[in-house]
């Protein structure tokens, strides 16, 4: 009894579908690909998070066993993909290119400053990449609720469109309409809310992830300037 209550039930969603009005059926049609869409976002989104923090994590473990941050850095190549990983790059790339020749204060300061931008284009370029997806996610959650409305105040009209062609108020009369009408605002919703709850989540472990590069960055930093200033020093 259940199971076909259940499917009876599924078959009036599709019914309503079937049997809406053209603009009701193009709104619930792009809301459904909306909802898809933010879903493949959500998705992907989660495992390249994901991805990147273990990836993070291994690199700390790495530098944390003791071996010089030169030998590491020589081992990942010109061209490292991860985000720790060209940072380290670019720091120890300008240490090397100071050690070969005499350095004063002002050349040392230019050295400093040029790695400061590398190091802050970087993080810049990275957090876009790892954003991307997320205005979707955005723009999904914000206007679908509309959308949905819109739908919504279409089968409102229908209903009463109805009421005025057949001059009957009885519910079989207005039902199909307004079932259309809150079968919309509910798919409205049903993209919205998604979209809205992976959007903060994914800004803020975007936000934490930056930091931490920041964090590194500026630790990178604070031992090129040590090594410059001792270099010129000497």
């Amino acid at each position: 009894m259940d199971a076909s209550h259940s499917s009876a039930g599924a078959l009036n969603f599709i019914q309503l579908f079937l049997h809406a009005d053209i603009v009701v059926q193009v709104i619930m049609g792009a809301l459904a690909l909306a909802s898809l869409w933010s879903w493949a976002v959500i998705i992907q989104k989660t495992f390249a998070l994901g991805r990147v923090n273990k990836e993070a994590d291994s690199f700390e473990a790495t530098l944390g066993s003791g071996r010089a941050l030169d030998d590491i850095a020589a081992g990942l190549g010109n061209h490292p993909k991860e985000p720790f990983q060209k940072l380290l790059v670019v720091v120890t790339g300008v240490w090397r290119d100071a050690k070969g020749r005499p350095l004063s204060g002002a050349s040392g300061d230019i050295l400093i400053a040029q790695a400061d931008r590398e190091l802050n284009h970087i993080i810049s370029g990275e957090a876009d990449s790892i954003e991307e997806g997320l205005s979707l996610l955005a723009v999904i959650a914000t206007a679908s609720p509309f959308i949905g409305l819109f739908g919504t105040v279409w089968g409102i009209m229908n209903a009463f469109s109805a009421i005025a062609s057949q001059g009957d108020t009885n519910l079989t009369t207005v039902a199909p309409a307004i079932s259309e009408a809150l079968f919309a605002t509910a798919m409205g919703l049903g993209a919205a809310i998604p979209a809205y709850i992976a959007f903060n989540l994914f800004n803020a472990k975007v936000s934490r992830f930056v930091s931490r590069m920041e964090g590194f960055a500026d630790e990178l930093m604070v031992s090129l300037t040590r090594r410059i200033g001792d270099k010129v020093a000497s």
